[in-house]
């Protein structure tokens, strides 16, 4: 936060030193298995490489990119917040932790518009069932968001607030200067703010309804399945994605001098600690969307522990 703009409000959270190793500790811990395992299977196990599964190879890909930042944070906060690293380690890491969260909506909104067209346009679905334009989507997510990365690795060493730390403390991406406010840091907030978040989740919650109307008058395992995966995804965003971006939006409304009062500054950073932290959590939720709104969770269950026994590659339902 900008302390010069109210000098008498030093906003802590001492919680955060036990918060963010615990959840990100445990993020790192099941997240991990669960992804490695799903790229394991996808790669390996499965051979109709539908579009859907092109999005959660993607995702699953994201997810791991960013469990890999991870324990550069959990040593972060061990550490009292005190950065060990080098500025150019705390820029990469920092720009890969943010950037996987906006690529991870991006593929969850990818799979949701899918599915979408899988129930309420089957015939236009089949005529896109090559994967080829699901490959290019996926590019261009890559694409569009590493480039915002790269330039913003770039531009320079980040600023923080003087204020903000002890003396001898180094900050990484977090607290930054009022100079950084005014340039880089609100143009990538508005944008990830609209692009990362307001247009995904109306997208995500104008399909639901469409979908689940639709459902009412069909009954097929694949409408059934496209709806359990839309409710998952729909519950991810709410539980992970809502409350940070809700919350960075009252940050940036702070750090541009909009709201000021104390009470409200020392809320929205203490709130702001939880937010980050919680939306960690999707890498240990987005498994569940892989396994049990696909019908993998049973194949991995009992096909798995058996194929010890026999050699050769499953093929799962081109349905998903």
């Amino acid at each position: 936060m900008n302390i010069s703009q109210n000098d008498s409000c030093f906003p802590t959270a001492e919680f955060q030193f036990y918060l963010f190793p615990a959840v990100y500790g445990t993020a790192l811990v099941f997240g991990l298995f669960g992804n490695l395992f799903a790229l394991y299977v996808f790669t390996f196990r499965v051979t109709a490489h539908t579009s859907s599964i092109i999005f959660v190879v993607n995702l699953a890909l994201a997810d791991t990119a960013f469990l890999c930042t991870l324990p550069f944070r959990i040593h972060y906060h061990v550490n009292s917040n005190d950065w060990v690293f080098g500025d150019l380690a705390c820029r990469i890491t920092g720009t890969l932790f943010f950037a996987n969260i906006y690529i991870s909506i991006a593929f969850l909104t990818c799979i949701c518009i899918d599915r979408y067209i899988a129930t309420v346009h089957p015939h236009t679905y089949l005529r896109l069932q090559r994967t080829r334009w699901s490959r290019l989507v996926s590019l261009a997510v890559w694409l569009v968001t590493g480039a915002a990365a790269v330039a913003f690795i770039v531009a320079g060493p980040l600023e923080s607030d003087p204020g903000s730390r002890q003396v001898g403390q180094r900050s990484c991406f977090e607290n930054f200067s009022e100079h950084e406010w005014s340039t880089r840091m609100v143009l990538y907030s508005v944008c990830s703010f609209v692009f990362g978040s307001l247009v995904p989740f109306v997208i995500i919650m104008v399909c639901y309804p469409v979908v689940a109307r639709r459902i009412a008058r069909i009954h097929t395992a694949t409408s059934r399945r496209a709806l359990r995966i839309i409710c998952a995804i729909l519950t991810i965003t709410v539980i992970c994605f809502l409350p940070y971006h809700v919350v960075h939006l009252l940050h940036l409304l702070m750090r541009r001098g909009i709201i000021q009062h104390c009470a409200y500054v020392t809320a929205i950073y203490q709130a702001r600690r939880v937010t980050v932290a919680l939306v960690s959590l999707n890498s240990c939720l987005d498994p569940v969307l892989y396994y049990f709104t696909t019908g993998y969770c049973k194949w991995a269950s009992f096909r798995w522990l058996r194929t010890h026994k026999t050699k050769g590659v499953y093929i799962i339902s081109k349905d998903i």
